[in-house]
């Protein structure tokens, strides 16, 4: 199992690299994501990933972020409908991706990781929107669909979950229940508004409180601007107990696409990933926007 360096580097206050953004890294290379490009261009993918671990990358996450059955069926007004006009495969289409993003993953690791030991992470985020905490299912229909979506990435050889671009503590707590009950390590990456706190209201002190009371092994945060952030690690920090970390995103969300900016150059999001080191945190990353060079640029905080 690819984790257990993982657990032994953090165990002893060491730092893990984690990747770049893979949906704006697609995009940033002129292809659309689409269906996340896992049937259609899968070299491509893995092409990706293979620049991450080349830039130095622990853990590399799997392009699955938002895939799964319900942000699929959420196109059409209801099954009857969906039945109707939509692709004949579409029930299972979600499963067959997941599994094809985490062999991608895996494959890009057996391809240029050598010996050295990088972890494959299933990138899932929340069920509905990943900034609309007010959609979250109800606790039973969420445990049933993490339960599908969890055992289908553990069956095809997740070594983690990261369950990323999160707002609630409810529906972590779900999640993270279900990773536990399946034998997977996962860690919890929440979304700081500028405030620092979650779209609820709730604070990330509360979050990790609860984080470490369902037994995950890391709480992160992502998918903000830096400066969220840094302000997000100052709630999380004094309570944590655990492994901490952050990566934010860079740039700017043009609907339905990501625009890219040049506010955040590898240099500069280096000295905010030091100062987030400092702070504490000990897994560092990109979210939307940042690249392979941004990844490297993090070697030199080991």
């Amino acid at each position: 199992m690819n984790y257990e360096p993982l657990r032994d580097t953090l165990g002893r206050g060491g730092m893990v690299i984690l990747d770049g953004g893979i949906g704006t890294e697609i995009l940033r290379r002129n292809v659309t994501w689409a269906d996340h490009q896992l049937a259609t261009k899968p070299e491509f993918v893995r092409g990706i990933h293979e620049d991450y671990i080349r830039a130095g990358a622990d853990v590399i996450s799997t392009n699955s972020f938002q895939l799964s059955r319900r942000a699929l069926c959420n196109h059409f007004r209801d099954d009857t409908h969906r039945h109707h006009i939509g692709a004949r495969d579409l029930d299972e289409r979600a499963g067959l991706l997941l599994a094809a993003s985490v062999r991608l993953a895996a494959e890009a690791r057996e391809k240029v990781a050598a010996k050295r030991p990088v972890a494959v992470a299933a990138a899932i985020t929340t069920l509905e929107w990943c900034f609309r905490p007010d959609l979250v299912p109800a606790d039973e229909q969420a445990r049933r669909e993490y339960r599908e979506i969890f055992g289908v990435v553990k069956q095809n050889g997740a070594d983690l979950v990261l369950f990323e671009t999160v707002n609630s503590i409810g529906e972590a707590q779900v999640a993270a229940e279900v990773a536990h009950e399946l034998g997977l390590p996962c860690w919890v990456s929440f979304v700081p508004a500028k405030t620092g706190k979650l779209f609820t209201g709730e604070t990330l002190g509360d979050a990790v409180e609860a984080m470490q009371r369902k037994n995950v092994d890391a709480v992160l945060l992502n998918c903000a601007p830096p400066d969220d952030i840094t302000t997000g690690m100052k709630q999380l920090q004094p309570r944590a107990k655990i492994p901490t970390g952050a990566y934010a995103h860079i740039g700017r969300f043009n609907p339905p696409e990501w625009m890219f900016t040049d506010e955040y150059p590898p240099a500069k999001y280096q000295k905010e990933c030091a100062g987030w080191k400092q702070a504490g945190a000990r897994i560092l990353g990109g979210c939307c926007g940042t690249t392979p060079e941004h990844i490297a640029a993090l070697g030199a905080l080991r």
